[in-house]
């Protein structure tokens, strides 16, 4: 019995041996088809963790701005003692080191609302006397240097003075401790110097470690 051009046969309407052989070649083709454009196809990019600068820690020897709003006579500077505490004009003596500013602003604005109704505090660090950064090593000077404001790894080296003769100026390495979890960062002096990976030239956080072998 004759096929119509439908694939099926005049008598019953079914698939004929044909059709079907050919029919399943397709269902396997587009299968395989499918999973090799799966396969091939790249998996969604996942952008890459921020290095985002950790927060400044409030350490003994800082000066705090303290500002309530329209409360002038509770605007003032503050001193951290060297027990990390700080006296504050109502509040009383409250602890200060080892605290980011928005922590701090946070406990005083709350002990504030038993004098005041909505107290509009901020807190900023005017003098970061602790705040620091090291260079030892192949430099001309080593030791301990004041963070007064953003500086790069560069910057550091031209405070310490530049290389000594011998220094491998291609293996410097930053160490940076953030609360106890440590990490060494490389820096490739000749690579910056010729323009090149100059995102290694990295702005320094307090208590990082300059080591130039």
């Amino acid at each position: 019995m004759a096929a119509g051009l439908d694939g099926f046969d005049a008598g019953g309407g079914r698939v004929t041996n044909v059709y079907r052989f050919l029919l399943q070649a397709v269902v396997c083709l587009g299968t395989a088809a499918c999973l090799a454009e799966a396969a091939q196809t790249p998996p969604p990019s996942q952008a890459p963790a921020s290095d985002e600068p950790a927060p400044y820690f409030i350490a003994p020897g800082d000066i705090l701005h303290i500002t309530v709003w329209k409360e002038p006579e509770l605007t003032t500077d503050v001193f951290v003692r060297l027990d990390g505490r700080i006296t504050v004009p109502l509040v009383g003596d409250i602890r200060a080191g080892g605290r980011s500013t928005e922590q701090l602003t946070t406990e005083v604005r709350t002990k504030l609302r038993a004098f005041l109704e909505v107290p509009q505090v901020t807190i900023t660090v005017s003098q970061a006397v602790s705040a620091r950064f090291y260079v030892i090593g192949e430099v001309t000077t080593s030791g301990a240097f004041p963070m007064s404001g953003s500086t790069t790894v560069i910057q550091a080296l031209a405070l310490a003075g530049g290389f000594r003769e011998f220094a491998k100026r291609d293996r410097i390495m930053i160490i940076r401790d953030r609360r106890g979890e440590r990490k060494a960062i490389p820096f490739n002096f000749h690579d910056v110097e010729l323009g090149l990976h100059l995102e290694q030239n990295i702005i320094l956080e307090s208590g990082d470690t300059i080591i130039v072998p």
